[in-house]
């Protein structure tokens, strides 16, 4: 009996550590996106196959609702032209999960989708990838340099949409239970999980 647990143990693991592409998403042929005219470009990547069967779906929140961007696969990354100022993004797996960004026109941002063990499944955050050398997560670290080889651009298809229609009362609930933590974060905790006009390229 101890002899399928542990083999069950393993695959878990396995299947948990394993790279597995939304078929939500499609990959984008040719060159890597720039802003169109007066947007800002936001790339969501996540390098890491930890929890790869796990799909994590991003937003960009609003006073007019949610904007479905897209599902982040491990070994991929999203981009997303977004209107500059402020926006308040937000990540949804086994959790709701939120960072701010000031972001100006004709600037590309980076934001890391970082998995971490859920109860269930994965959890996800938003971490800025800061325009500093000092900073733990930096556009000038030869980290950041393999993320960017490491991971492909995916766009929606139409069946992403068609997902999000299906799943956007679930979103919504995900999204009030955990926006009551964010509200209680101190104003340090939220600074961490702030993108900064200066941190565009």
């Amino acid at each position: 009996m101890k002899k399928y647990v542990r083999m069950a143990a393993a695959l878990t693991v396995a299947w948990m550590l394993s790279g597995c592409m939304s078929s939500l998403m499609t990959k984008t042929p040719g060159a890597a996106p720039t802003p169109a005219p007066g947007k800002a470009l936001v790339v969501f990547m996540r390098p890491s196959s930890f929890g790869g069967a796990i799909q994590s779906s991003v937003y960009d929140t609003g006073k007019q609702g949610d904007d479905f961007i897209g599902i982040v696969s491990a070994k991929t990354k999203l981009a997303y032209q977004a209107d500059p100022g402020t926006h308040l993004f937000m990540v949804v797996a086994e959790n709701g999960d939120f960072m701010n960004a000031t972001l100006d026109a004709g600037k590309t941002y980076y934001v890391l989708v970082a998995p971490r063990m859920g109860v269930f499944k994965a959890r996800f955050s938003l971490l800025p990838i800061h325009n500093d050398p000092a900073a733990k997560y930096s556009l000038q670290s030869e980290r950041f340099q393999s993320w960017q080889h490491e991971t492909s651009f995916v766009i929606k298809t139409p069946a992403a949409d068609q997902w999000y229609t299906a799943h956007e009362a679930d979103v919504n609930a995900k999204q009030a239970k955990y926006m009551q933590k964010w509200n209680r974060a101190s104003a340090e905790q939220k600074a961490e999980l702030t993108l900064h006009a200066a941190d565009g390229l």
